[in-house]
Order: structure tokens, then C-alpha cells, then sequence
């Protein structure tokens, strides 16, 4: 179980503890609370899409605080809310202890989470009085904000209605610069600037302005207390969903205690979390500062862009427009509350109104999601450890012996010399070159673990290197920061600093990494950092980084800027022809999504943690970064082969596919679990592999738009308010491929929810469910998957089982076409050649199948497919083509038919193919097969059922 003593909780984190007490406080007060912060309207200025003026801060009796305020609105419709502090932009403050840190706020966040158009647009104003200031803007001129000076707010107008209030509440907090003014003795007084305004002075602890204690470490805090803080209101929106990583449901519980909800606010601090625990908001080991508000037919969201600790406080309030209606006919507020230790107010809002627009604005700032190659998304094998090159070989010879696919088989620390990275352990890893080439062979990868702790030890070159060039995390005193890991003790590479991601970048090169081959690529890990002497099992806040940056301005960016310097180094390994890098993190931040994959970190062998895992998955899916799994059959502890079974049967829907498992565990390769498990298990793989042109057509979507991989009910079902808080099943993509995971010991059955009139179907027998707004009980005994097709949609695949998914590249497709309601099906499918980046040169295949029942016609149409590659590539696939349609609830007029014509755009005329016509057993649809129409998969066509 999870050490909370190890780890914060809100009482124990001042500024967490101040800004609650600060809310708690203007609670107390009710309508006579008064927010000090008010913009001073001389100073008001519109120019250039920007809003710009001071706020002040105003204390009793004392000048006031002044506090630049920049509001940009952006082309792309989203609207950027910076505050900074007026004295510390200057520099114009004193540091404590001699500190080397800087002076100012931080404000570098952006330069690593923002990739996207910060261009501002044009903007009208609606009106301006003493009061307050009206700015229109949007894309459709729909949307307004109205500015309030005194006391400082916004609102968020679409169509005239309120949708987000910023400071409604009042508890916008910037904790600004004081002096600690030191007396004889260890006693001390503040200065009179110093002292908090007289209307906080009973309600805000100031024991942890000057330093914290916490397991054993006093953080000295040389800019004494500067965290920033601000209520932010949903009116009339009920559900919050995001700012992962929680190890909780989907939709984000209220944090003030009560029946049902948390005590303690979500926080974001990246953490290794050991055996953390269930249904919690405590921190884990990403953080994603986005969150979206929504309610029938309206979705709107916002970014907080902070890379300090942070917490987030939610409580929902009912509120009916008659107060004799008792409750009938009330809406639900959902107020948060977000607050950040240090660096400025960076706030993006976002108004929709559609969950896939919102989510496609924070994408457009934060970049989408990696394309990865397609062996990316297949299955990977991993334990700690595989203990040498003999044993890799053998799990290899083993898989296939079993006819069990898989991509990848992964390297954990036991590899190394002496857990020293870059080199291999002589004794159990003689020949890494033999051991690659035999993967090679069958098109398959190894993954070999670098952490960002370097082993202190004399005559390791890398170390050697890191000390000389300065290119380590620095502590306070800015000296070089000794810690514990793995290794023992070690120096962290600081991924901060240019340099070191250039001296990174060098280290990757097959002639310094030796027994590296260009199917191997790279699992980083402990990246939050993880520091396990360290306060939390991190690095102290007061740390220095490059540019005498603190810690704690950057922790939560640490984890991406060190897979940005490993993904920098595979993409620079093959200078000639540069292949898509793959590398796994655990710790992220908005916008790690453009780098690789992250899974959920150290679970457990437990039926709860299969559970988790979903809601889990699909909080980072709407959070931008789908690219995401969670560890098959639980790191921690021996799964019962049941819950491995069904762990395989949940995981060969994760957008990212491994089995992993702890050291101490007894091994659990599929091939190990003896019948019928291994069956099982492997008709699980090949399903997977079977959908993988599916999957690949999905993370082509989430590369291009940033769309989820895997889609909630609400995404997708915008107006069910009975599926909003949904999170144990979800679509795969467009397909419509609907899937609820068997996470139970001991059932035979799942209960659907199918929100709409559709029909649906199983996946394997067609058996036909239908009913709107009803849940369904599906039979799913160990052997069966549940897995629907809702009509409406053509699915590819490919139904050739081979070993990898390297020997599927040439292989035909499948399409199956499930007409909807009207009649009418549509689909997708997107094809490169899953390695390279030429698909940015036009080498790719996309097209949009089209089926109408009416017009008994499908047709293939291309999307797009220009550039120089174009031409060269579609030769290379010109005879992959489609061998097999099946038509679902396939009409019964089509039982005498016998044969259809197939046209392909070129061919002089049309040729007859076959068609059969198969009658359903009661209670599943009839469905029809054409074989072998002669189509290519990259051509223009059409098939004629008339």
C-alpha cells in the first residue's frame, strides 16, 4: 500500500493550506466579501487583440501591489489570462540565504508546453463604462468577455450566455513579494509590506512563508510565499472531467468532503507514487492542467499553465431561479479552485461548444499527439528484468512456437553494468547485436530502459562528462546535487539547459550506445524526478536548473523536457533516414503527447486496478495525450490467471499495449498460462492485431486533431445526460467499435449502455442489441470479449494472423460495412508506411469508404493524398488489396443475389465477384461476403449491390 506519510496532504503544502484558508475565509464572510484585487482603469488599454492593464492588489493601509495583466485573444478562438508581479519583472527584490535564484516569476512554462498560434485576432468592443469593459471575438463573433474592474472578474459569454465566470468568487490570490526583515536571535519580524491585507490577517497561517519541513528536509524558500491562486466557474455545467493523473472516476468528484466525495483537493505534482491506491485525488506521476466543463449539448474547458505544485478544490452548489420550486428544476454550478506555489497566471479558456473542439483548441496550443510507427501500438512484452540476451531469445523463440504475436520486448535496469545507462552488463548481455538481429529477423523491436539519474562512480565516462560540462541539476547553493536511485548515488542530468540536450542527443549514436541497432529505442522512467532520499521521493524545491531556475517553478516540466532530449536523440541517430522515434515516459506534462507514450505507472495484480485503469485511460485521452496504457496483469504482485485473462481482454484496447511485472513476480508470458488461458489470451492479441488498421486510422486522427484514440460516452453522445459520467466502456476512434472490459472476478456478463436508437451488434456473432437509454446484459464468459459495433460504420482490418505486425504491411484488408439506421455507413482507414516521416511528403493512402443501402453502393474516395511521395508511394501498395467485405444485417432481398460489380477508377470495365448471403440465427442480424473484389486498397472504386 501507498505511504501517505511520504507524500503531502493539503494541511502539510503551506500555500495549499493558506489558499483553502483563503477560500474557507470569503465562505465566512458571504456577500459582504470583497475580492482586493481591481483593475486600474487608467491603465486600461485595447490593442491588437490584446487587453492590457494593472491590477492592484490593495492592502490596508500600505501601497498596493501592482500586477500586469495581459488578456490576448487568439485566431483560433481560445483566450489567454496572464498575471505577473510588477516588482519581481523587475527584479527588484532581495532573495534570502544568498540564494542564486532567480527574481522573477517563471514564466517559461509556455516556451515547452506551447507549439501552437499565439497570434492574437480581431476583436470589437462591445461596450465600456466606468464598470467594466465587453470584448466580442470568436471565429463566429459569437462569443463575448466582460471585464469588470472592481473587483477584478470575467465572464465568458457564447450566444449571450454565461458559460465561465473567472474570480466570481472572489478568491483570486497572488501571494506578491515581501521582505522577511531578520532580528537578533532566531526570532524575526515582517516588514510592514510584509503584513497580508487586514481582511485575510485571521485567516491565512503564515508558519510556511519563510520555510517548510516536511520528511526530514527544510525547504528554504529564499522568495519567501508566492503562490498564485484563482476561482474558476462552470454555471450550470454539472460535470468536470480532466486534469489528469488521479487514479479515480472520469467525472471529477467534489473535494470538500461530503458522501461520496473527496476531503482533499486533486493535485498535481509529479510523484513516484509506490503502490498508490484507489479512488483518490492524490498527485501521481503526470499532470495534465486541463479540464473541461460539460452539460447537454455544451462543452467548454480550461488550461491552466503552471508547472509548480498544484492543487485543485471542486464543489458543485445547486441553484434554482425559485426558491419555492424545492429543488425542482435546479441547475448544478461547479466552482473550482485552482492554485499553483510559484510562477505567474497563465489561463487559456476554451468555449466549445463540442467536447471535440474544445480538446482540438487545447491541441492546436499544446501540439497533437506523436504518430507513432506502427509497432508503437501492437503488443509489447516486458518484465523487470529479462536477465540476459539468451533469455530475450528464448521469450522470442517462445512466442512464436506458441503462434502468439507480438512487437516489442523491453529491457528494464537490470541490463546495464552495474545499473550504469548506455552500457550492458558483459556476463548476461555478451552479444545485444545478436540478440537485436534475431528480433530483426521477425520485424520485431527491443526497448531498453534510460533514466535520468546518472550513477556517481568514478572512471563512467558519462558521469565523468556530466560533472565537467556543468550539465546537472544544481542544489541551492549551486553546487552539484547529489541524490539516491537505483544506482546508488547519482547526478541528474538537467534537460533544462541546451547543452545537455545536445551532449544527450550524442550519447544515443550507435558508436557511443554499442550494441544498439536501429530497432532499438527507449523507455524513460523516474522522470518526475524520482530521488528516493528526496523530500516526497523527489528533488528539494530550492534545487537549481539551468538558467537558476528553483525546482519548483518546473517540477511538473521535468519529465518532458527529459523525453524531449531523448526523442531528440533518436530522431538524430539516423541523420539520412530519420525514423519516427518511440519513447515511453512515465512522468508528462501538456504537451509530452508530441513524444511519445506514457502508461499508469506502478499498479498492482488487482481487480481494482483493472477497474482504475479505464476511467484512468480515458481522463488522458480527453486530456490531449492518448498514447496512454496502463501495465497488463498489474506490475506489483501474481495476477490469478482469470484476472490475467481478462487483463489481456481490457488491454487489447488500450491505446498503449504491455504486459509488464515486478522483479519479484513469477513470470507470466501468455505461453505460460496454460489452457485454456493461453487460448484465450492469444485470440485477445490477434484481435488486436486483426483491428490494428482500425487503431492506426485512430492515432492518425488524435496526430492531426488531437481527437481521442479511445472516446468516452460524452464525447461522443454530447446530449445523453445519462452517459456523461460513463467511464467503463468507450469507442475505439471513429469505428464505432464500442468496448466494455469484463473487470469482475467470478461474471459471465457486462451491462452495455447504448445511448442512442442505432443498432448495435456483437463484433464476433452479430447478435443484434438496440433499445436508447437502456443498459444490456451482453454474455461474456472467460472466452468472450465484449466488443460492439454500433451501425452507421465500415471497420478496416486485416485477418491474416501473422508473428508481428512488420509482416502484416503487404497484407489485404477487410472491410465491415454495418449500415445504420438510414441505411448509410461510413469509414476511414489511413495507411503509410508506419516507420518513416514521409507520410509529411504525401507517402500515404487515406480514404473514406461509403455505403448506402439505398443506392446499393460503396464506394472508396481519397482524402487528401498530395505531395512529392504521393505517386512514389502509391506504387509501392498498388497490388495491396481488399480481399474480403462483409456487410452486417445484410438485407434479406440480397439472399438470391449471387454476384455485385466491382469498378476500379482506370480499369476499361467492371468485373462480377461473388457474393454470399447468410441468414441470422435468431436474435443476430443476416450478413453478406464479398470475396476477393480485386480492389486496391489505394484506388478509386466501386462496388455495385444493384
Amino acid at each position: 500500500m501507498v505511504k501517505h506519510e511520504n507524500f503531502k496532504t493539503c494541511d502539510q503544502s503551506g500555500f495549499c493550506k493558506r489558499n483553502r484558508q483563503y477560500a474557507d475565509f470569503a465562505a465566512a464572510q458571504g456577500s459582504s466579501w470583497t475580492s482586493p484585487y481591481r483593475i486600474d482603469s487608467p491603465t486600461i488599454q485595447v490593442k491588437e487583440g490584446q487587453v492590457t492593464a494593472t491590477i492592484l492588489k490593495d492592502i490596508e493601509g500600505h501601497s498596493s501591489v501592482e500586477l500586469p495583466l495581459t488578456i490576448t485573444f487568439l485566431r483560433s478562438g481560445s483566450v489567454r489570462i496572464r498575471v505577473d508581479e510588477k516588482k519581481r519583472q523587475a527584479g527588484d527584490i532581495e532573495l534570502r540565504h544568498s540564494s542564486q535564484a532567480r527574481k522573477e516569476r517563471y514564466t517559461g512554462a509556455a516556451d515547452w508546453a506551447i507549439v501552437g498560434d499565439l497570434v492574437p485576432a480581431e476583436i470589437t468592443v462591445a461596450s465600456s463604462n466606468n464598470e467594466g469593459l465587453t470584448i466580442q471575438y470568436g471565429r463566429e463573433r459569437d462569443c463575448k468577455a466582460h471585464i469588470k474592474y472592481l473587483p477584478f472578474s470575467i465572464d465568458f459569454l457564447r450566444n449571450e450566455i454565461t458559460h465561465v465566470k473567472i474570480n466570481d468568487q472572489g478568491l483570486m490570490n497572488v501571494e506578491h513579494w515581501r521582505p522577511k526583515l531578520e532580528k537578533q536571535g532566531t526570532e524575526s519580524i515582517e516588514s510592514e509590506e510584509a503584513k497580508p491585507p487586514i481582511i485575510t490577517e485571521h485567516a491565512i497561517d503564515e508558519s510556511t512563508w519563510w520555510e517548510e519541513v516536511f520528511g526530514g528536509n527544510t525547504d528554504s524558500k529564499p522568495r519567501g510565499p508566492e503562490s498564485v491562486g484563482l476561482d474558476i466557474t462552470f454555471p450550470s455545467y454539472e460535470y468536470v472531467f480532466g486534469i489528469p493523473e488521479h487514479a479515480g472516476p472520469l467525472s471529477l468528484k467534489e473535494t470538500k468532503g461530503g458522501s461520496g466525495n473527496y476531503d482533499q483537493p486533486y493535485r498535481m505534482y509529479n510523484a513516484d507514487v509506490f503502490e498508490y491506491e484507489m479512488d483518490s485525488p492524490m498527485t501521481l506521476y503526470g499532470s495534465i492542467p486541463f479540464m473541461q466543463a460539460h452539460r447537454k449539448d455544451s462543452t467548454v474547458g480550461v488550461f491552466w499553465l503552471n508547472a509548480a505544485e498544484t492543487w485543485v478544490d471542486i464543489v458543485k452548489t445547486k441553484v434554482s431561479s425559485n426558491p419555492l420550486s424545492l429543488g425542482i428544476g435546479a441547475k448544478t454550478d461547479t466552482h473550482t479552485h485552482w492554485f499553483s506555489e510559484s510562477g505567474i497566471m497563465d489561463l487559456f479558456v476554451f468555449l466549445g461548444p463540442t467536447p471535440k473542439e474544445v480538446i482540438q483548441s487545447y491541441t492546436e496550443l499544446t501540439g497533437a499527439s506523436q504518430l507513432p510507427q506502427q509497432f508503437a501500438i501492437a503488443y509489447h512484452q516486458c518484465r523487470w528484468n529479462y536477465v540476459t540476451d539468451e533469455d530475450v531469445k528464448d521469450v522470442d523463440r517462445k512466442f512464436d512456437r506458441s503462434n502468439i504475436p507480438y512487437d516489442v520486448i523491453w529491457l528494464d535496469i537490470e541490463y546495464t553494468d552495474g545499473k550504469k545507462y548506455f552500457t550492458w552488463d558483459s556476463h548476461t548481455f555478451p552479444d545485444p547485436i545478436g540478440m537485436g538481429k534475431q528480433l530483426d529477423s521477425h520485424n520485431r523491436k527491443l526497448v531498453a530502459i534510460i533514466d535520468p539519474h546518472i550513477k556517481n562512480e568514478g572512471g563512467y565516462s558519462v558521469v565523468d562528462a556530466l560533472k565537467s560540462k556543468n550539465l546537472a541539476v544544481n542544489n541551492k547553493d549551486n553546487s552539484l546535487y547529489e541524490g539516491w536511485c537505483w544506482p546508488g548515488s547519482s547526478h541528474w542530468i538537467d534537460c533544462f539547459n541546451p547543452a545537455a540536450i545536445k551532449w544527450w542527443q550524442d550519447l544515443f549514436r550507435y558508436s557511443a550506445f554499442t550494441g544498439t541497432a536501429s530497432n532499438t529505442f527507449i523507455w524513460n522512467d523516474m522522470n518526475e524526478p524520482s530521488v528516493f532520499n528526496g523530500p516526497e521521493t523527489t528533488m528539494p524545491k530550492d534545487n537549481l536548473h539551468h538558467g537558476n531556475w528553483e525546482h519548483r517553478d518546473v517540477h511538473n516540466l521535468n519529465g518532458l523536457t527529459f523525453v524531449n532530449a531523448t526523442y531528440n536523440a533518436l530522431l538524430h541517430r539516423d541523420p539520412k533516414s530519420p525514423r519516427r522515434p518511440f519513447v515511453l515516459t512515465r512522468a508528462f506534462f501538456a504537451g509530452s503527447q508530441r513524444m511519445g507514450a506514457t502508461w499508469t505507472g506502478d499498479n498492482q495484480a488487482s481487480w481494482e486496478h483493472l477497474v482504475a485503469s479505464i476511467p484512468m485511460i480515458l481522463a488522458n485521452n480527453i486530456a490531449g495525450f492518448p498514447f496512454v496504457g496502463a501495465d497488463v496483469g498489474g506490475f506489483f504482485g501474481n495476477p490469478s490467471k482469470e484476472l490475467l485473462t481478462r487483463w489481456y481482454q481490457a488491454g487489447a484496447f488500450y491505446p498503449f499495449f504491455r504486459g509488464h511485472a515486478h522483479i519479484d513476480t513469477r513470470r507470466r508470458e501468455p505461453y505460460l498460462a496454460g489452457e485454456p488461458y493461453t487460448q484465450i489470451i492469444t485470440q485477445a492479441l490477434r484481435l488486436r492485431y486483426q483491428l490494428l488498421p482500425a487503431w492506426y486510422t485512430a492515432f492518425h486522427e488524435a496526430a492531426t486533431d488531437g481527437s481521442p484514440v479511445v472516446r468516452p460516452h460524452y464525447y461522443v453522445h454530447p446530449w445523453d445526460e445519462k452517459g456523461f459520467a460513463v467511464d467503463d466502456q468507450f469507442y475505439i476512434g471513429s469505428t464505432g467499435l464500442l468496448a466494455k472490459p469484463v473487470t469482475a472476478e467470478g461474471v459471465d456478463s457486462v451491462d452495455f449502455y447504448i445511448p442512442d436508437e442505432e443498432k448495435y451488434y456483437d463484433y464476433f456473432d452479430y447478435t443484434v442489441i438496440h433499445g436508447k437509454g437502456k443498459t444490456h446484459k451482453f454474455h461474456a464468459p472467460l472466452d468472450k470479449i465484449p466488443l460492439l459495433m454500433q451501425g452507421g460504420h465500415i471497420i478496416p482490418r486485416k485477418d491474416r494472423p501473422r508473428r508481428s505486425s512488420g509482416l502484416m504491411r503487404f497484407d489485404p484488408f477487410t472491410l465491415v460495412v454495418v449500415p445504420g439506421n438510414n441505411g448509410k455507413a461510413e469509414g476511414t482507414i489511413y495507411v503509410d508506411d508506419g516507420e518513416s516521416f514521409d507520410y509529411q511528403d504525401g507517402a500515404y493512402i487515406h480514404r473514406q469508404f461509403s455505403f448506402d443501402l439505398t443506392s446499393q453502393s460503396l464506394v472508396s474516395q481519397a482524402m487528401g493524398e498530395t505531395g512529392k511521395r504521393s505517386k512514389e508511394y502509391h506504387k509501392t501498395m498498388a497490388t495491396v488489396r481488399i480481399e474480403k467485405i462483409v456487410v452486417v444485417g445484410a438485407p434479406v432481398d440480397w439472399q438470391s443475389k449471387t454476384e455485385v460489380l466491382a469498378m476500379e477508377e482506370g480499369a476499361k470495365q467492371g468485373r462480377t465477384v461473388p457474393l454470399n448471403w447468410y441468414a441470422g440465427e435468431p436474435g443476430k442480424a443476416a450478413w453478406a461476403v464479398v470475396r476477393d473484389p480485386g480492389l486496391a486498397i489505394g484506388a478509386r472504386w466501386k462496388i455495385d449491390f444493384s
